[in-house]
């Protein structure tokens, strides 16, 4: 995998790229990652699986993630800074990529359809377009201590392992690997947080909406099911929940049925590949 970068604009964004050998068959995906996390998160499986299928699929980390510059600003960011990145990275990749946006990735997409369109969205795990009030306030009554470490996440970059495994998968995850995520998981935007919890919620009378697939897992306790096929609802379409599954559906064991339904759906839209 390519791992090119853009330092126009606003600040250096990391873009990494898996192509397959022969040329894609299929329009562009560019995935964006959820909160805590980077691009990294989808190079271990979805980026070779979806290369392997045909299709040229690209990761960005938003700024003051990954290897995206912005770290030591990162708490000023908000949620219109990650959407000017999207729309810098739209660009950057080329070939009016389809988006493919996972827990906080997914809300900044949904924030981005306001000010541009997309041949097609998928939603997976995201905070939904009311926010995320409702799932704080289940997590904080129903696990306070679970509550209490996402919030030393938020702040510090840190959590136990325990509440790691428990917040993030649905079953269980090998110690060394469940340490390798951690080592590279950071602390997130204060400021984006609030947005999405008050300030900048999605207007939907505004977005260009295209056609969307919404992906939930059942045992996600950050974004529950219910939240999930409450989004799908206000988009007017069904959420799609995977059984066993818990929020980071990229690193899941069932990943690839993920991939797979992806896949699918992306080739269903008959979208001509890219010029």
């Amino acid at each position: 995998m390519d791992a090119p970068s853009d330092s126009g604009g606003a600040g250096e964004l990391e873009i990494i790229e898996a192509s397959p050998p022969g040329g894609a068959d299929g329009r562009t995906l560019l995935f964006l990652h959820g909160a805590f996390a980077g691009a990294w998160c989808w190079t271990e499986y979805f980026l070779p699986y979806f290369a392997k299928q045909g299709f040229r699929a690209c990761a960005m980390s938003l700024s003051g993630h990954g290897s995206s510059s912005g770290r030591e600003g990162l708490d000023a960011l908000s949620i219109a800074d990650y959407v000017c990145d999207l729309a810098r990275a739209v660009s950057i990749v080329g070939g009016d990529p389809l988006l493919v946006g996972h827990s906080m990735g997914g809300f900044v997409v949904q924030k981005y359809l306001e000010r541009a369109t997309a041949p097609g969205v998928v939603l997976m795990a995201s905070v939904p377009p009311q926010g995320l009030l409702s799932a704080s306030i289940t997590l904080a009554f129903s696990n306070p201590g679970l509550f209490a470490d996402v919030n030393s996440m938020l702040h510090r970059g840190r959590a136990s392992l325990e509440s790691l495994q428990h917040a993030l998968f649905g079953s269980p995850v090998a110690a060394d690997r469940l340490l390798a995520y951690y080592r590279r998981m950071q602390p997130e935007s204060q400021r984006a947080m609030w947005d999405m919890t008050f300030f900048d919620l999605p207007r939907i009378r505004r977005e260009r909406c295209p056609p969307m697939l919404v992906l939930g897992a059942e045992r996600d306790i950050l974004v529950p099911p219910s939240e999930v096929e409450q989004a799908a609802r206000a988009y007017g379409t069904q959420a799609e929940i995977f059984p066993a599954m818990g929020h980071v559906m990229m690193l899941e064991g069932g990943w690839q049925k993920v991939a797979d339904r992806i896949i699918e759906w992306t080739r269903a839209l008959r979208l001509d590949p890219d010029e």
